[in-house]
């Protein structure tokens, strides 16, 4: 059982004016006692910040790996998925406002240590353990701590992610993760900086920084919002940003909008501008493009990006045919599909199940 929730963080220095500099991301909050940060999860007490969301859950529930979204991570595989409170971005647009926005740590009902929450994903057979729902970059200790508790056990850890974060950080939190999904909100500074409060260029750094520098399997999201970041022309510069950077390889999925929080005047995305996003991306070259938050099977499926054959047919999240020869290859032309795969894919489907932690604590 967790004892209390305050725990002492890491990535903070002293200013010569007195305040408390918090290193963890670009916001570099400067905290003078009591205060907390922008994230409001990372206070200063004394001389010492701490972490006020260790070991305290918004909620513990497994859900499909499809749906965090990674589609070449373990097809089929169940991932068991949580969240804190707060982050350290400013989404107007935000999906999940609720728990990111809260400011209310009576919301944080599930207390769970990090070997808990391992030996609740290896009883539920789970293949992996989702930092999600708000931005893990925030509770980075707590979260790298359930990271190797559940590698002890062989399981995997994923993080979805909004990507900001300074560079030591950085390297230290992903040398946890197995694999990520990096939000990429939009490819310009002035929707960053008017809709989310923040920058794109860390972002950027933090996926040519996985790309180039780490082993972790990422794939990216980006939520098409009407009127904001939809047009032909930031979706192309988009595409060809990962394209040229990251690869060919990288899977991109477009997401629709659905009207919430403060931007719940603007309509949902249509369909049309998701199969479009996804046209010019494929059309950009990227072998793998996506569209999420609609029903479309054919921007569900995985293709063969040699010689087009369907490999991986989805229906939402439930798979309806996986023709992966055992090292991940098309068994049509032998092309290389980029990934993790199992020799057989698993078929948890579209199921969401709660579950609590306490009986593991």
């Amino acid at each position: 059982m967790i004892e209390g929730s305050h725990y002492p963080a890491r990535y903070w220095h002293m200013l010569d004016d007195g305040r408390m500099q918090c290193d963890l991301c670009p916001r570099d909050c400067k905290l003078h006692e009591g205060q907390r940060g922008a994230c409001f999860v990372r206070m200063r007490e004394g001389n010492q910040m701490l972490l006020t969301t260790y070991g305290r859950s918004s909620g513990f529930c497994i859900d499909p790996i499809e749906k965090k979204p990674l589609n070449h991570f373990y097809p089929g595989s169940s991932v068991l998925s949580f969240g804190t409170a707060g982050c350290n971005l400013a989404c107007k647009f935000c999906q999940n406002w609720d728990i990111s926005k809260s400011k209310d740590m009576d919301r944080l009902m599930d207390q769970a240590s990090p070997q808990a929450i391992a030996a609740a994903a290896q009883d539920n057979n789970c293949k992996s353990v989702a930092f999600t729902y708000n931005d893990p970059v925030i509770f980075a200790e707590y979260a790298m701590d359930v990271a190797d508790a559940c590698h002890e056990r062989g399981i995997k850890t994923v993080a979805v992610t909004a990507g900001y974060i300074h560079d030591i950080p950085r390297r230290e939190f992903y040398a946890k993760m197995d694999a990520a999904n990096v939000d990429l909100k939009a490819f310009t500074e002035d929707f960053y900086y008017k809709l989310t409060g923040s920058h794109l260029q860390p972002v950027l750094d933090t996926l040519r920084y996985l790309k180039h520098e780490t082993d972790v399997w990422f794939e990216i999201t980006t939520l098409l919002i009407p009127g904001q970041n939809d047009s032909d022309e930031e979706i192309t510069a988009l595409c060809k940003w990962v394209k040229k950077e990251l690869g060919a390889d990288v899977p991109l999925h477009f997401s629709a909008f659905h009207p919430d929080y403060k931007m719940a005047g603007i309509p949902p995305t249509p369909p049309a501008t998701l199969v479009r996003a996804r046209n010019i991306g494929m059309r950009e070259g990227l072998h793998y493009v996506y569209t999420g938050n609609v029903h479309n099977q054919q921007g569900d499926t995985t293709f063969c990006p040699g010689c087009h054959a369907p490999l991986i047919v989805r229906d939402w999240y439930e798979i309806n045919q996986y023709r992966l020869t055992k090292d991940g290859h098309c068994p049509d032309c032998n092309t290389a599909i980029a990934g993790h795969f199992d020799a057989k894919a698993a078929h948890f489907g579209r199921k969401r199940i709660p579950i609590v932690i306490g009986a593991y604590a």
